[in-house]
């Protein structure tokens, strides 16, 4: 059986990558295969962590290309040069056009730091999600793997878990228990399951 073809775009440390890396190492996803990683930054851990596990990687600034539509269109060509099926946006801080996301219907998932639709869109990323949760008093966050169109976390929702909210808990605290307890779980199982539908 044939496995669909995976690229993940990242900015940062990579921490979701690594998830989907262990998770495909692990059997979690066997449906496809990440063929690919491609940061929007020189300098992302997430590159370092492709690279210590076999996977091609790449670079493609929007300062280098020069504007965000160019920048587009060589991710694109990367991406049809790979035969890619499916993307992943791990952490990957570019809000993408209607004309990226239309190409790729159905074919590109994200994932969000809370339950969706509480904090999230446009301006809420990071630690601001977790600044916003704790501000408003939630007893309950979580995170969302959602299918991506051109406005932020607007898409339809493919995965949710719950995490608590303790009293003593601060952004930081926040965020590290809902990648742990929430993002790392159900990015893969998300992934797992729309490759699986891709057939």
């Amino acid at each position: 059986m044939s496995k669909a073809n995976i690229a993940v775009l990242v900015s940062g440390g990579g921490t979701n990558l690594q998830a989907l890396i262990d998770a495909q190492n692990n059997g979690i996803i066997k449906s496809g295969q990440i063929k690919l990683v491609v940061s929007n930054k020189a300098d992302a851990y997430a590159l370092t962590r492709a690279q210590n596990a076999g996977i091609k990687t790449a670079v493609v600034s929007k300062e280098e290309c020069g504007s965000k539509a160019y920048m587009e269109e060589k991710i694109i060509s990367l991406l049809n040069q790979n035969n890619i099926d499916f993307i992943v946006l791990a952490g990957f801080m570019v809000i993408l056009s209607e004309k990226f996301t239309k190409l790729y219907e159905k074919r590109i998932i994200n994932v969000h730091p809370s339950l969706i639709p509480s904090f999230c869109g446009e301006g809420f990323y990071g630690l601001k999600v977790h600044e916003a949760a704790l501000k408003k008093g939630v007893k309950v966050t979580g995170a969302t793997v959602h299918f991506v169109n051109e406005i932020a976390d607007d898409g339809e929702i493919i995965m949710q878990k719950a995490v608590e909210v303790l009293d003593n808990d601060t952004p930081e605290t926040l965020q590290k228990r809902v990648m742990q307890q929430a993002e790392w779980i159900i990015l893969p199982l998300a992934l797992e399951k729309v490759c699986s539908e891709l057939k």
